[in-house]
């Protein structure tokens, strides 16, 4: 191991800098890590035990459960209840008929809170020549830049936190929670107002949890980083919610939410480092995952390998993604962590062993990015300990690659997304020879989850286009 001096103020960590991958990670230019010493994902799962569901708070009443299984040796702090993804999913289930009747644009689908998934053989054909490859199997998109509402990946976990709490609030005062008409009561409603949810957020995870809140009739504040996006600022503040900004990065605009929360009345803090509750919410979408491969009639088994392409920032979203995806689809699934080059904390984090106990500005970076929701230094400390074991890869993407990524879409396939949403378009090129034959077949499926876009104002759109298209000539894997 080699010591890396830190700043007086900070404690000194410990890694491997003679690394390969670690140098390459230190010179920003784009690099992969692929895992195939991976245990089977039966047996990592098992190895995810069951541990106290934090998600909830305990301002309102309600006991977290801390059953864990004996003699495992892991902290039941970093452990999962293994029920916990079915519970997220009957809970958006009783909330369907809430959401049908007050967000009009979720009735055609009955209240269900879903996104497309659609080939993308234009874009496929187009990077085959871009990249001079061809990519054995077929390319597909998984578009959580149009889920209903909120218009990202963060929105199913961030949807999820404030559901939790707003059953909890009714159980405390005898309200049925079960009934959806409760949730649009005058009585719940006034309850809620002196309820406040607190998080904090580069952009989307405080859209999610601050339109859910206003629209349940919380009190919210979002704390916000100095790359979150003005519009973002203003769309929030548009419903009523109380935004926060901070001349600070990420990490910052959390610990200043978090220290807002503690010992407030009647308040709930949204942990993006270590929520259980967001971690269901993201973890749903596997169940509906595989009903639309299903109906798209395409088979994921031993012959028919899924890889995933995952942008990733404080890895809360690809980790819960990642773990239901593994426990519905096992070991015919690879799910790969993409981030930027100035900021891969989550592919540091795993890489060294250390997790949140290293940031990318520790090997000399930056952690600046055009890809504003990916811009976190330091990853979760809780993503990280336990979703690693089921982690195919990591890559990192340079920003340009990522603003074309916007361009290549557009001229496709038709699609206007935020550049933090295309960071994994590119990544299926790098994978051949990669994580085992099927991989390799063309009958290997390669599903980019976009994560996010829906909601960009029109002259961010066409600027992130336009950019895009200018940077197309330059594109590489």
């Amino acid at each position: 191991m080699t010591s890396q001096s830190q700043p007086s103020s900070q404690p000194e960590i410990e890694f491997d800098a003679d690394d390969p991958v670690i140098q390459s990670l230190a010179a920003g230019v784009p690099t992969t890590w692929f895992r195939t010493d991976l245990d089977f994902a039966e047996v990592a799962l098992r190895r995810i035990v069951a541990g106290p569901d934090r998600g909830v708070s305990p301002d309102v009443g309600v006991e977290p459960d801390t059953g864990v299984e004996p003699d495992t040796g892991v902290d039941p702090d970093t452990g999962v209840d293994p029920e916990i993804v079915d519970r997220a999913a009957e809970r958006f289930d009783r909330f369907a008929p809430w959401f049908a009747a007050t967000f009009p644009e979720t009735a055609a689908a009955q209240g269900i809170i879903e996104s497309p998934l659609i080939p993308a053989d234009a874009a496929q054909a187009d990077l085959n020549e871009r990249l001079g490859a061809e990519l054995p199997g077929r390319l597909w998109l998984k578009r959580d830049d149009a889920l209903p509402i909120s218009g990202s990946i963060k929105a199913r976990g961030g949807f999820h936190e404030v559901l939790e709490y707003a059953e909890a609030v009714a159980a405390e005062h005898e309200l049925n929670l079960n009934e959806p008409a409760t949730y649009s009561s005058e009585e719940f409603r006034a309850l809620a107002a002196t309820h406040r949810i607190v998080v904090g957020s580069t952009g989307n995870l405080g859209l999610s949890i601050g339109i859910l809140s206003a629209a349940l009739g919380f009190a919210a504040s979002v704390h916000m980083s100095a790359d979150a996006r003005e519009w973002k600022k203003e769309l929030l503040r548009s419903h009523g919610v109380d935004v926060v900004e901070h001349p600070g990065d990420f990490v910052a605009a959390v610990s200043a939410g978090r220290a807002a929360a503690d010992d407030a009345p009647r308040t709930h803090f949204v942990d993006d480092e270590d929520s259980r509750s967001l971690f269901a919410g993201y973890a749903v979408t596997a169940l509906r995952l595989k009903k639309q491969f299903e109906t798209a009639d395409v088979s994921v088994d031993a012959d028919h390998p899924l890889v995933v392409y995952l942008p990733c920032g404080i890895g809360g979203g690809p980790g819960g993604v990642t773990y239901g995806l593994k426990r519905v689809f096992g070991d015919d699934v690879h799910c790969i962590f993409v981030e930027p080059s100035e900021v891969p904390a989550m592919f540091l984090g795993v890489r060294t062993g250390l997790h949140s106990a290293i940031s990318v500005q520790d090997i000399g970076l930056s952690g600046a990015t055009a890809a504003d929701g990916l811009a976190v230094a330091r990853p979760s400390r809780f993503i990280g300990p336990v979703i690693s074991p089921l982690i195919s890869g990591f890559a990192t993407v340079s920003d340009d690659v990522i603003k074309a990524g916007v361009g290549v879409l557009h001229q496709t396939e038709g699609l206007d997304v935020e550049p933090s949403a295309t960071a994994g378009l590119t990544v299926p090129w790098r994978t051949s020879g990669h994580l085992g034959e099927g991989v390799r077949s063309r009958n290997a499926t390669h599903l980019v989850w976009v994560t996010g876009g829906a909601m960009v104002p029109a002259d961010d759109r066409r600027r992130y286009v336009a950019e895009g298209l200018d940077l197309l000539p330059s594109l590489s894997a």
